[in-house]
């Protein structure tokens, strides 16, 4: 993509390797978030449960600059999602917030964009849409669904950029104060419009 750096690639990943790797993936996932160790600390039980789910799939982006490890490169951003079902809880807390026309419409067979996220320091280069793409790209799935804080950042204009819409807005998830919007889009993505500025942060 236009900004990335040629020193950073994008691949699919094993389901032992992103389990082998969690909590290096999990320490990304803080740092884009703004979460503290011991919310980090506490997620990594049920990240290792997603990857035991239906459809499963995980996506990596590694950078050969900085300090890389032995193999020549680091992990530097991640994705990953699986299909949703009942009993879920994502699902069901989805399922809640939507009105029932829309929940029947979205929900069934949908693949989750369970966790995408670059850390800070290789953001703005592209990164975000390029594991977007890799993580849906020829699944199954009808539909993609994803939640993602309710405010004006480079991952919500990412998202409405390549093709997602909003299903619900001002969603408070238990645990998180914080309001979160849940987004939908049809399969294969279908990006409004390209450009470097509604790249993923």
């Amino acid at each position: 993509m236009t900004g990335t750096r040629p020193d950073t690639r994008v691949t699919e990943l094993s389901t032992g390797w992103i389990r082998d790797h969690m909590h290096e993936a999990l320490a990304i996932y803080g740092a884009a978030m703004g979460y503290s160790s011991s919310v980090v600390a506490g997620r990594y039980g049920y990240a290792i449960q997603h990857t035991e789910r239906p459809g499963f799939r995980a996506v990596g982006a590694f950078s050969s600059t900085g300090d890389a490890g032995a193999d020549g490169e680091h992990l530097v951003g991640f994705g990953y999602g699986y299909e949703v079902a009942p009993g879920q809880w994502w699902h069901d807390q989805v399922r809640a917030a939507l009105d029932r026309r829309t929940a029947k419409r979205w929900l069934p067979g949908a693949f989750e964009v369970c966790e995408l996220h670059v850390h800070p320091d290789a953001q703005s280069r592209g990164l975000g849409r390029r594991l977007l793409h890799a993580l849906v790209a020829d699944l199954p799935n009808p539909v993609a669904l994803l939640s993602t804080p309710d405010t004006d950042t480079k991952a919500f204009r990412l998202y409405h950029a390549d093709g997602f819409v909003d299903l619900a807005r001002n969603h408070h998830f238990p645990g998180d104060a914080r309001p979160f919007a849940i987004l939908g889009a049809h399969l294969p993505l279908h990006p409004r419009r390209p450009g470097p500025t509604n790249d993923q942060v």
